[in-house]
């Protein structure tokens, strides 16, 4: 399946755009913020049972440009209509039929068995190119990777190679149809010769017996074929009807030599590039039929500008699919010179996750694919990073304090003004007064850089750094403040909301003591 095109810009394809550089290759590797962002999670549910495909790669390199994004979505658009992807799956299940009638091949050990499933499964290969041709006719298409590759298929399924190739299929299949032998066996002897016309025994024997008819017949119709593999006397018979029919087998042996490498390369790269597709359809498709929204987000490299709506964590709502209509969606906004975001608020009340989110948005987005939300307006960066809390790691002989310094160290270096950066609960192991200066040192230098940031932090200070820093919290829920709501509210940080809740639920407020005094 993952055999290599070799690629030329006029190579259609439907997850690639004309700019040759956005090609991924099959070596790509998953990026070192995956699992910090559970996309490792993500990944893996979308490409589950297509493990033949090898889709990972796909989901592992982001597109370089707005115009390669904005290609791939229009392809996403097109899907939105139910009979195109009907046609593609029919189409991929050709394709499987094919690769199945292809392993059987490789398994049975006689040539000229091997011969017969290699016609059928070219057969299988000419009625799947057909197929979609006549389909994709049948609907009407917007996007330059299907369009192109439409045309592309039309003009191959019309070329004289292709069609005399169906043409000698279909003369093979007709010849295999029309052989007739004859077999006479006698105790351990099995003789097979050439059919001559000779008169059927069987109806002249139902004939004889007919006026001893007593009630209908009982079939003894079986079935042979339940097993590929054939016996040596089935073999010998075979050959010995090949012998006397070289008319029918000898084409067939000329065939299989000449039509070896009968599978076209683009058809081949389109045959997995549309399970990319598929794969994130199928997903999403599920959760959207459970109550949670997705879309194609606008995608921008010139502004800075977010506004991503009724957003949520998809790790978690795959996890949740059985009720994901119960998940707690969110929403977020920057303007004007906002950049940074810094959460803070109650524990245990969804703030690593509303970070999660953010950093999947931005990814999800930079590969074309709809994102949770019902609306998504997101930034096309150059380099993602994460830098979450880590366990200390004994090989490194490092604290965990100099370990989360020296990694945000490593990020700061490398990060460039069109960077993203999410961090979550760093410097959690230093004394608060550490934390704030390192803090408050850690945000002059991305508001420095003009990086876009999600700040997870318990310090409230950090909030009002800066005019591109703003303020969200992880509140509680009105009619119970010791239970979290996993809203993130866009409010300033006090650290007494929480505090001041309890107090209200328990009659400790000064207004409440008040009150009981006076009474």
């Amino acid at each position: 399946m993952n055999t290599p095109v070799q690629w030329t810009l006029t190579t259609p394809s439907i997850l690639f755009d004309s700019d040759a550089s956005t090609r991924v290759k099959d070596e790509a590797v998953m990026p070192g913020f995956f699992s910090d962002l559970n996309l490792d999670q993500v990944v893996d549910a979308m490409t589950a049972g297509r493990e033949d495909y090898d889709l990972k790669p796909f989901f592992y390199a982001r597109l370089n440009s707005v115009a390669s994004v904005q290609y791939r979505q229009a392809v996403f658009q097109d899907l939105k209509v139910f009979a195109v992807v009907a046609h593609l799956k029919a189409f991929a299940q050709h394709m499987l039929d094919m690769r199945e009638q292809l392993a059987i091949r490789s398994k049975v050990y006689h040539e000229l068995q091997k011969q017969r499933w290699f016609l059928e499964a070219v057969d299988t290969y000419c009625v799947a190119v057909r197929c979609l041709v006549r389909d994709l006719g049948l609907v009407e298409l917007h996007s330059q990777g299907l369009l192109s590759f439409r045309a592309y298929l039309t003009d191959y399924a019309q070329s004289p190679a292709f069609t005399s190739m169906v043409d000698q299929i279909s003369a093979l299949k007709s010849g295999l149809t029309d052989v007739r032998y004859r077999m006479h066996i006698e105790g351990p002897r099995v003789e097979v010769s050439r059919y001559d016309s000779e008169p059927d025994y069987g109806e002249q024997v139902t004939q004889t017996f007919e006026k001893f008819r007593q009630g209908p017949d009982k079939s003894y119709v079986f079935d042979t074929r339940d097993e590929p593999q054939m016996n040596h006397v089935e073999a010998a018979v075979l050959e010995r009807v090949a012998q006397l029919n070289p008319q029918v087998f000898d084409p067939l042996e000329k065939f299989c030599q000449e039509h070896a490498e009968y599978l076209n390369g683009v058809v081949r790269a389109f045959d997995r590039e549309v399970q990319f597709y598929l794969a994130v359809l199928d997903l999403t498709g599920r959760l959207d039929r459970a109550g949670l929204e997705f879309c194609l987000p606008k995608v921008d490299d010139q502004t800075k500008a977010i506004d991503c709506r009724d957003i949520f964590d998809l790790s978690l709502a795959i996890k949740m699919e059985a009720e994901a209509s119960r998940l707690v969606r969110n929403s977020v906004r920057l303007e004007g010179a906002e950049r940074i975001v810094v959460v803070s608020g109650a524990n245990q009340g969804g703030k690593t996750s509303f970070a999660r989110t953010f950093g999947q948005l931005h990814y999800l987005a930079s590969l074309g694919c709809p994102v949770p939300g019902s609306k998504a307006h997101l930034y096309l960066y150059d380099h993602l990073f994460t830098h979450f809390e880590r366990e200390e790691d004994l090989a490194t002989l490092r604290s965990k304090l100099e370990d989360d310094l020296v990694r945000i160290h490593e990020i700061l270096e490398r990060a460039t003004p069109r960077s993203v950066l999410v961090m979550n609960e760093s410097f959690s192991s230093a004394t608060l007064q550490d934390a704030l200066f390192l803090g408050k040192q850690i945000l002059q230098r991305v508001i420095a850089l003009d990086l876009l940031c999600v700040f997870v932090s318990f310090l409230d200070e950090l909030s009002t750094l800066s005019e591109k820093t703003v303020s969200m919290v992880s509140t509680v829920r009105a009619d119970d403040p010791t239970k979290r709501s996993f809203k993130i509210v866009r409010m300033p940080a006090n650290g007494r909301a929480y505090a001041a809740a309890i107090a209200e639920k328990y009659r400790l407020s000064y207004e409440s003591v008040k009150r009981r005094l006076a009474s």
